[in-house]
């Protein structure tokens, strides 16, 4: 299993989040899972919210899930996304939906997962100051919970963020590509690095925050 192979799984979710399994299964649960400033860099003319539709056609929820959407959404290449996603169904942590065939997340196994191996299999230590995207207790998911104004924000180095703080390094390469894309990834992801890098009172606040994105 690879790093990046969480964060597609994390991507899955945001994307059942957003357009359900089909058409008028909307969950309405986007709009309030983050505050309003919920950016952490410069926008440019490429950037924009993805903005959460009423529900899909069949065919258009499929294209959605598809390796070239997916790959397009992450920064991950096709091939390994294509990897990714059989990596995942052959562990059990990828199920295909019954009726439409697209890929869903286990959720109850990736959390489980999230919740006791990611700290050891992708560990990450703060490092050098620089300029980066908000992560971890700094990130707007999490809303300063446990987070001391005298102590300097973790960040995502990026030459458009808008903290500076002590570097991690993101779980996958392209995560500051993907989360200015999708503010339920940024949140998940954020979520996921407050774990793997918090001490135990601080895991369980996260996790307890995680939990509810993957309900």
């Amino acid at each position: 299993m690879k790093s990046q192979d969480i964060g597609l799984l994390l991507k899955l979710v945001a994307l059942r989040r957003k357009y359900g399994c089909g058409p008028d299964t909307h969950t309405g649960k986007g709009e309030k899972a983050l505050p309003d400033d919920w950016r952490d860099w410069a926008l440019d003319d490429m950037d924009g919210v993805r903005e959460s539709l009423p529900g899909l056609e069949d065919d258009q929820l499929q294209a959605r899930y598809s390796v070239r959407a997916l790959a397009e959404e992450t920064g991950i290449s096709k091939s390994q996304v294509s990897l990714a996603l059989q990596r995942c169904l052959e562990v059990g942590l990828i199920r295909k939906d019954h009726r439409t065939g697209v890929p869903r997340a286990n959720v109850r196994a990736l959390f489980n997962f999230i919740m006791h191996g990611v700290r050891y299999v992708f560990p990450a230590k703060p490092g050098e100051i620089t300029r980066g995207i908000a992560t971890t207790f700094a990130a707007p998911a999490l809303e300063g919970q446990l987070y001391s104004s005298g102590e300097l924000p973790m960040v995502w180095p990026d030459a458009r963020g808008k903290s500076k703080g002590q570097a991690v390094e993101p779980l996958f390469k392209s995560v500051p590509y993907a989360v200015r894309r999708d503010r339920e990834l940024y949140a998940m992801l954020a979520l996921v690095d407050a774990i793997r890098l918090g001490h135990p009172r601080e895991s369980k606040v996260a996790a307890e925050r995680l939990a509810e994105y993957l309900e």
